[in-house]
């Protein structure tokens, strides 16, 4: 799925890291000689970020000799971008790519493992991301997600309806609560609603109350099973999601409890995926 990044959006990244020209570079003298830089992969990676790399390669004035797409798994020690300019075209683009592409990759590459750690034991399970990514970084960590074959949860506040306890406190009364959700369905109807619970009694409660999706948040996988069970016997239609403190490391036994979705942050925290950058001059 292609997602647009605006020229000044590259521009400032861009800007940030040379603001006033690159000093070593000009001190030394070698801006005008001609060169190229490749990149390439230290370690299994699912490679995210190249097309923006090559349009700020563009935007200094190189030419891009290569690029694979977002989304591509390679093995290690595959080239898979390489772009063409003089020193000072090259050097500005070095840093600024590296570092986008090796962070995007990081989150592409956990997130590739997890779903395919989850799909193995059920197949028909959706991984989905929450909004935890980081203040004005959501743009390129969805890209990264949408490229390691996962969805995110949510976009923002302003596109889904996702109740949680945190909404409930400010109601008069339970009554009143469900009275609004039983509103809302029938306001709504184009939006599917989802209500996040704690315990079982909370999840038969909101499955007789006809909510879309119920999200069990940070339960133990015996419990999280039992409950899933329990809510498909007499709801068969509703879809039931998994979240709070899923990884690498227990994503196949929350996928393993039949679970519709599974909802995580974790791809978000990590190493960063180990990419080369060669430069060299051209005769």
């Amino acid at each position: 799925m292609p997602t647009y990044f605006s020229e000044a959006w590259l521009d400032q990244i861009i800007e940030d890291d040379i603001p006033y020209g690159d000093l070593t570079t000009e001190s030394l003298g070698i801006g005008d000689k001609p060169g190229k830089i490749v990149f390439s992969t230290r370690e299994p990676t699912v490679i995210c970020g190249t097309e923006e790399a090559a349009r700020i390669f563009k935007k200094l004035g190189a030419q891009i000799n290569r690029i694979t797409a977002s989304g591509t798994v390679l093995s290690p020690n595959t080239d898979f971008f390489e772009a063409e300019g003089n020193a000072r075209t090259l050097h500005a683009g070095w840093r600024v790519c590296l570092s986008l592409l090796e962070h995007v990759s990081g989150i592409a590459t956990r997130t590739r493992k997890i779903v395919d750690l989850a799909q193995k034991v059920n197949p028909l399970i959706s991984v989905e991301t929450s909004r935890k990514s980081f203040p004005g970084g959501k743009k390129v960590t969805i890209k990264a997600v949408l490229c390691g074959g996962a969805h995110p949860h949510r976009l923002g506040l302003s596109e889904s309806l996702l109740v949680f306890r945190h909404h409930q406190v400010f109601m008069e009364s339970q009554e009143s609560f469900w009275a609004a959700l039983d509103r809302i369905r029938n306001e709504i109807p184009g939006k599917k609603l989802t209500l996040e619970v704690e315990n079982e009694a909370e999840a038969m409660r909101a499955a007789q109350a006809g909510v879309d999706i119920i999200q069990l948040d940070k339960m133990p996988v015996e419990t999280l099973k039992t409950v899933i069970d329990k809510v498909r016997k007499d709801y068969p239609a509703i879809k039931i999601a998994a979240a709070g403190g899923i990884n690498e490391k227990n994503a196949s036994e929350y996928a393993a409890t039949g679970a519709d979705i599974l909802v995580l942050s974790s791809v978000f925290a990590g190493k960063t995926s180990d990419i080369g950058a060669r430069i060299m001059p051209l005769a």
